[in-house]
């Protein structure tokens, strides 16, 4: 576990929606420090999404607090990575959409490029600083979106699901790129139900079933010392031997 101080603190959220009968967050509590590789699963429906747009300050919680304790009372400058990384490319280029928020925020052009390059190299990208930024990989353009929120200096960075819908050389971009950002000592929360793709890289564990969180810990533990399946959560130490385990069936 990383012992720095929290940049977050999470005090008995909840979240209620009109019209429905049961919560779609129920007292959640936990903090999240400088540093760390925080991976927060659970099944469809646990309250990822709800919990993911509270802290990125996109809904406000029915009760509880959100607090930045390190920030001496300023907000939080919090990036996200949506799951769908065309619906957030604003410009033509790489190089104009990671221009794009420090210009929104009043930064000269000069300014704005300068910041734009820097973060274009560090996700990766150098080189296709003027490509058409659409016909960028799935991979490129989640890098596309991490620069666009180094640009903006963000202290930590939200990946929401940041594996659908790529293939086997996306998620090995984005991997890279979570662990170059680790590896800068940024602040990571990765909002994912395939645990086998990056647990490996995460310090901490929490899994969330029906809106109560039902776990916090090292993966370790997570992995070897509970049942992951009676959250909705496929262990990913199952080991395949044969063609025939090659299909995933309430027994396996």
């Amino acid at each position: 576990m990383i012992h720095s101080p929290p940049l977050l603190e999470i005090s008995s959220v909840s979240r209620r929606f009109p019209g429905q009968s049961t919560a779609a967050l129920e007292e959640v509590s936990f903090s999240v420090r400088k540093g760390e590789c925080l991976v927060i699963s659970g099944a469809n429906g646990s309250g990822k999404s709800v919990l993911m747009h509270i802290i990125a300050g996109l809904d406000a919680p029915t009760t509880g607090t959100i607090e930045h304790p390190s920030t001496g009372g300023k907000a939080l400058r919090i990036g996200l990575v949506f799951q769908d990384a065309d619906a957030q490319i604003l410009g033509d280029t790489p190089l104009e959409d990671a221009a794009w928020g420090p210009r929104n925020k009043g930064a000269s052009k000069a300014e704005a490029e300068t910041k734009a390059r820097t973060a274009l190299y560090i996700a990766g990208l150098a080189g296709k600083e003027l490509h058409p930024a659409r016909t960028l990989s799935g991979g490129e353009k989640r890098r596309l979106a991490v620069a666009g929120i180094l640009a903006m200096e963000a202290e930590l960075i939200i990946f929401d699901e940041p594996f659908a819908n790529l293939d086997w050389p996306g998620v090995v971009q984005v991997n890279s790129i979570i662990s170059e950002l680790l590896h800068n000592g940024t602040t990571l929360i990765i909002l994912t139900h395939e645990l086998e793709k990056v647990l490996g890289l995460a310090n901490r564990l929490i899994i969330l079933f029906q809106g109560r969180l039902v776990f916090d810990g090292l993966p370790e533990t997570a992995l070897s010392g509970t049942r992951l399946e009676q959250w909705g959560i496929r262990n990913p130490l199952r080991s395949y031997s044969s063609v025939r385990d090659l299909v995933w069936t309430a027994d396996t």
